[in-house]
């Protein structure tokens, strides 16, 4: 090939880049309806319809037009859809409303239904996990469906006349709308955004990988060693990170100086999962034997050189977060920290970091520290942010309970069996008990479990639980208890409610605060009475505490968070550096000063983090909000009023307290109570 040939093709292949870049220029999907033509629109809609309330025809045109592109057709064709769209009658609209509600209510419930059907392999022991099971249970069939609304101008239709209000001004009408204004305006949070199939596709796979990464982060109990070559742990016990780790170590505290050091076993495996020093092959494998405290691994008696897993937890986080940004431009809450709290929770990032620093500064922590000091003989250790002993089951014995359970559950069908008989201990009608119970199955989980509720009527929640061959242990019942407040609270959510567009709840830290109701009475549930006169005032302190350690985690999670946006292009080893700094800084100011050990990244450990992107302060909304509803069923008839609070919906926070409870969220109550409760069993 000669030099001519050479600059011939060099120039071929200029031109051809050049027109190759203005094909993607000419087909780029923007916006392009104008000031001009939004306000040209209105005025026409305003002449067309006289009588019609002028604020409605302006917020929906306005709306709508966010929402156009330039594949949609032009701006003629933007005002001409608007001038024949608009529905202008009440009465009419009404029938709009309910057919489009009829209609997204089998779309969302069919789609439910096939990723619950596609992940089971993934969720559920169903033998080995193939690449084909990841690959279908990373598929999500919904992606295109609000792509797919939006090219057939279903989602116009729907944006134009029920538009979109912010957080801000929802609260402001809060107090003023009626159920039907409320259900119109959650009809204009479906389409507030578009974002490309591929991208939402792209964040299921990546949330798909995170599943599975933690539901096969086991830790073989049975194989860990101390300096002496002892194993004090059961040899078939298989531990899931972190739940099953943190619950052993709850289950320690009724053991004493034993307790003491196989909680700090734990606490070193903790340690090295954070930090990615834990070797890799004793991940989710039995095949060597592990000394956490100096991370030597043995086979057979034989010491043996593993690598260190190679930041894999972080990796997962980084791919969350590069997936979830990939949607900022496309929305107008444009960084998914603002979707999490504006969009999910309706409560903003810095309102719930201000309330978790004020919470985690009270003096009364110190007070409880104190007494958890006295109750326990020592000086406090990190993980007694875990610290059990405010709970009735805190002096009986694990094994105990154990017996109980394996018992009662053998398998995921006895607990289905049993699930309205537990229904009826809570005080719910034998009707209520049996309608909730025949909508909520139990299945086998591979996991610590999860509550997957129906989005369409017909269709039954789903109770995720672990129960291994010998039966379910108490670990896992409790757990189960929880869960199965999860799916009373969707299935109440979703039949009871008024209007389908208000299902649900406001945020999931709603459905966590009934789903630790329920995991509370785990005890009466198992026939258990607890006859302590401080029963109160302990339920009061667990509370307390539990929230102290989960505002924690929460604030660690969203400071991660605001620091990925600060660094978007950080490797998974920076990750782990930042988070581990984070997590040291937030225990040295909120934590140190209550347990008097400095430079702890125990806050870390959190599986959330991993799987569950920006959902932590659900739980610690949920502590409050639980703490709140607790009160208040203090003086009422329990499972009647869990009926009428969870009918209200899916309303703004600060709006279902108000209508519920008649009271804002707060955290002073639970900080003025803890003290009291404090001072009370410090002199018994």
């Amino acid at each position: 090939m000669n030099k001519y040939t050479i600059v011939f093709l060099l120039v071929v292949l200029i031109f051809s880049s050049c027109e190759n870049k203005k094909q993607v220029s000419t087909n780029q999907e923007y916006a392009n309806i104008s000031a001009s033509v939004v306000e040209t629109t209105i005025s026409t809609l305003k002449q067309l319809h006289p009588s019609a309330d002028a604020a409605l025809i302006q917020r929906g045109v306005t709306h709508a037009a966010s929402l156009w592109r330039n594949v949609d057709g032009s701006e003629s064709d933007f005002q001409k859809f608007c001038e024949q769209q608009y529905v202008a009658d009440a009465s009419h609209k009404e029938v709009m409303f309910d057919k489009v509600s009829r209609n997204l209510e089998i779309l969302y419930g069919h789609f439910n239904k096939i990723g619950l059907d596609l992940q089971r392999p993934l969720h559920e022991p169903m033998g080995d996990i193939m690449d084909i099971d990841k690959a279908f249970g990373g598929f999500s069939a919904g992606a295109h469906l609000i792509e797919d609304l939006y090219r057939n101008k279903i989602a116009f239709g729907i944006a134009l006349n029920f538009p979109y209000y912010s957080l801000t001004e929802k609260e402001s009408n809060a107090s003023a709308w009626t159920r039907k204004e409320w259900a119109y305006a959650r009809m204009g949070d479906v389409f507030t955004a578009r974002i490309p199939a591929e991208i939402l596709q792209n964040a299921s796979e990546v949330s798909s990988a995170s599943e599975m990464y933690i539901a096969n982060y086991n830790i073989h109990m049975g194989q860990l060693i101390d300096e002496k070559g002892n194993r004090p742990f059961p040899e078939d016990m298989v531990l899931l990170s972190h739940w099953n780790l943190r619950d052993e170590i709850k289950s320690q505290y009724s053991k004493g100086a034993e307790g003491v050091q196989l909680q700090g076993m734990v606490y070193n495996v903790m340690k090295r999962i954070i930090d990615q020093s834990i070797p890799h092959d004793v991940i989710n494998s039995g095949d060597y034997q592990w000394n956490p405290a100096s991370n030597e691994t043995f086979k057979d008696g034989a010491k043996v050189d593993l690598q260190s897993e190679p930041f894999s937890r972080y990796q997962q986080i980084l791919n969350n977060f590069h997936a979830m940004r990939k949607m900022d431009a496309y929305t107008p809450l444009n960084t998914a920290v603002k979707r999490a709290f504006e969009g999910g929770m309706e409560i903003t990032q810095a309102d719930a970091e201000k309330l978790f620093v004020e919470f985690m500064s009270s003096e009364e922590l110190k007070q409880v520290g104190q007494l958890i000091k006295a109750r326990l003989g020592r000086d406090l250790q990190p993980w007694d942010i875990w610290y059990d002993g405010f709970k009735a089951r805190s002096s009986i014995d694990e094994e105990a309970l154990n017996k109980i359970t394996r018992s009662r559950y053998p398998n995921a069908k006895a607990l289905d069996d049993d699930l309205a008989n537990l229904l009826l201990k809570l005080g719910f009608t034998k009707e209520k008990a049996l309608f909730l119970a025949d909508r909520i199955d139990v299945d086998p989980a591979r996991g610590s479990g999860h509550a997957w509720g129906a989005s369409m009527k017909g269709e039954t929640a789903h109770l995720r639980t672990r129960i291994p061959e010998s039966g379910m242990d108490y670990k896992g019942y409790n757990i189960a208890i929880h869960e199965f407040g999860h799916n009373v609270e969707q299935t109440i959510s979703l039949y009871d409610v008024d209007y389908y567009m208000l299902n649900g709840v406001p945020n999931t830290a709603f459905t966590e605060a009934l789903a630790f109701i329920f995991q509370k009475r785990d005890l009466e549930l198992l026939d258990m009475k607890n006859n302590n006169p401080s029963k109160e005032a302990l339920q009061i302190l667990d509370n307390f505490w539990s929230t102290y350690e989960i505002m924690g985690v929460s604030l660690l999670d969203q400071r991660m968070w605001l620091w990925l946006y600060d660094h978007p292009n950080a490797n998974a080893e920076e990750l782990k550096v930042a988070v581990e700094s984070l997590a040291i800084d937030i225990w040295n100011e909120f934590y140190a000063p209550v347990f008097g050990v400095q430079d702890q990244p125990i806050l870390a450990i959190y599986s959330h983090m991993i799987n569950s992107p920006i959902y932590l302060s659900n739980y610690a909304f949920g502590h409050l909000i639980q703490f709140q509803v607790e009160q208040y069923l203090k003086s009422a008839d329990f499972a009647p009023e869990v009926e009428r609070l969870f009918k209200i919906g899916s309303i703004t926070p600060n709006a279902w307290m108000q209508a519920g409870l008649n009271e804002d969220i707060s955290i002073s109550s639970l900080i003025k109570e803890a003290g009291i409760a404090a001072e009370r069993i410090a002199k018994n």
